[in-house]
């Protein structure tokens, strides 16, 4: 396993990082092996959130006893003095440590967001005094949205930037991840996979780890995935002429309207499985399973349909998608 400075923090992390959502999905004893695979991987950079329901206490069960082995990264969306100084000591309790090595500013994406959180009793204050304190080493701060974030960047000085990069997406490379490598800044990779829309996954991650990005953070819900994700990054080789050809005829079917699985729609004053939705129909799009996708999408309860087209799902969306209209076109095609 290849270690990269993250920024100028002094740290070693695994070019290979551990994304924390799916463990959400898994109960506390696979969580454990899950983790212990990863650490005996030489993964030793893990990245959760105070958003990610249980995801910071099964990482805080499953790392007992192996914390000086792990570099700890978690975030919150909390804007306020107040709300981030709880978190933070929510995240202690829940990672069941003293301190919290990186933590992060999470999804800043708003004129408001900016105001608030670098404002008087704003949410940077408590990182700040945590800092000080010794409860957490280093700041970082996260978003999907460049335009935001490049200016963001230069109001504090962050150790670390989390933004998305794939094969399809590469806003961050046109000011912001520049500005941030002359900044000295760790850049962490969120979304490597584009939210599991890659059908190769081990292309579009062996593209990433020949990318100059300090660590790439796939979401890893079971032990296969770990082992085949620490694979890549042991045994790192660059893609080949045919390889790139391959994950171009699949960016191409992608496009860029489709949905990245961050879940940040939900959830839906309507119950609507969004992101369920839209996985299964591109399935029927990109992969010719019809009939599947009918049979699966007909054991959805509420079905797309029942969207009331309230729009609070596309005023979370980090990526702008159109939802209401995707949803009609779900069950237009997969509707009985």
């Amino acid at each position: 396993m290849e270690y990269r400075d993250l920024g100028k923090t002094g740290l070693k992390v695994s070019a290979m990082g551990f994304g924390g959502i799916p463990i959400q999905k898994v109960n506390q004893e696979e969580a454990n092996e899950i983790v212990r695979t990863a650490v005996e991987g030489g993964i030793n950079f893990f990245d959760t959130a105070r958003g990610y329901t249980d995801s910071e206490e099964k990482l805080g069960h499953a790392l007992k006893g192996q914390r000086d082995k792990v570099i700890l990264a978690t975030k919150s969306m909390a804007r306020t003095k107040d709300k981030m100084a709880e978190d933070i000591e929510i995240s202690l309790k829940n990672l069941q440590t003293d301190y919290i090595d990186l933590y992060q500013l999470h999804n800043v994406k708003t004129e408001k967001d900016v105001e608030t959180v670098f404002g008087p009793n704003g949410a940077l204050e408590a990182l700040i005094e945590a800092k000080e304190a010794g409860k957490i080493r280093f700041i970082g701060i996260t978003g999907h949205k460049a335009e935001v974030l490049v200016e963001v960047i230069d109001k504090y000085d962050f150790a670390t930037i989390q933004f998305p990069a794939n094969f399809l997406e590469d806003m961050g490379e046109k000011e912001l991840f520049p500005k941030a490598r002359a900044k000295g800044m760790g850049i962490i990779v969120m979304k490597p996979l584009a939210g599991g829309a890659f059908q190769r996954k081990d292309l579009a991650l062996r593209f990433l780890l020949g990318e100059d990005y300090t660590t790439i953070i796939p979401g890893m819900g079971s032990v296969e995935e770990v082992q085949n994700n620490a694979a890549l990054a042991k045994d790192f080789q660059r893609l080949n002429n045919e390889e790139i050809k391959i994950l171009e005829k699949e960016a191409k079917e992608l496009g860029s309207e489709f949905c990245r699985r961050c879940e940040y729609c939900k959830p839906c004053p309507q119950d609507l499985d969004i992101p369920g939705f839209f996985l299964i129909h591109g399935y029927f799009k990109r992969y010719g399973l019809g009939d599947w996708a009918i049979e699966r999408y007909n054991t959805f309860n509420p079905s797309a349909d029942k969207c009331i087209e309230c729009g609070i799902c596309e005023t979370r969306c980090p990526y702008d998608l159109p939802i209401r209209k995707m949803l009609k076109e779900v069950h237009s095609n997969l509707g009985s």
